[in-house]
């Protein structure tokens, strides 16, 4: 089944920020119903098509794919402070630092203070990518499973019936 213009349009318009309801206002259907329209649009395997069709479409625009990814997340776990360290153990100018360090850095504080006699130091925090959900995301990537939950479904004596736990209450003698 072909879709209709505003079909069309909520798909595109989903793909800004994947919010259905903001989506089929923008779209052109009413506000009112906008959150039931687009439960209802979503639900329907035509649009399904159409939007995933488009976010192929974007992703192979940009050039984001599984590789893309893989490959940022191994650069995040190469990451070494020794690249934007000096011999003296200080920060070099951050146009001297490699391409990754600039671009994946959650935060950079500088704070200068003045000190009694006029000595100036300098207090520099560095704010790290978070590198265990990184290597947790590689690990998902490659399916590693090294961080993966298990839970045992199996009994005791080994069926996939767990055995009532039997508590036994004793009585309580009242206290003098």
């Amino acid at each position: 089944m072909a879709l209709t213009g505003k079909q069309e349009m909520f798909c595109r318009e989903y793909l800004i920020d994947l919010n259905a309801t903001q989506a089929a206002i923008r779209a052109g259907y009413s506000a009112k119903t906008a959150n039931r329209t687009a439960s209802e649009n979503l639900s329907k395997p035509d649009i399904q098509l159409r939007i995933s069709e488009l976010k192929t479409q974007r992703n192979d625009l940009v050039g984001i794919n599984a590789t893309y990814v893989l490959n940022r997340l191994v650069e995040i776990d190469q990451m070494d402070v020794l690249d934007i360290l000096n011999s003296a153990g200080e920060l070099k100018p951050v146009s001297e630092w490699p391409k990754v360090w600039r671009t994946t850095l959650s935060g950079l504080d500088v704070l200068a203070m003045a000190a009694e006699g006029n000595s100036a130091a300098t207090l520099k925090k560095i704010k790290w990518p978070d590198k265990v959900k990184n290597l947790e995301l590689l690990g998902k990537h490659i399916e590693v499973n090294a961080f993966k939950e298990t839970v045992d479904h199996k009994s005791s004596d080994g069926t996939m019936t767990p055995k009532p736990t039997v508590i036994q209450l004793l009585p309580v003698e009242p206290k003098a």
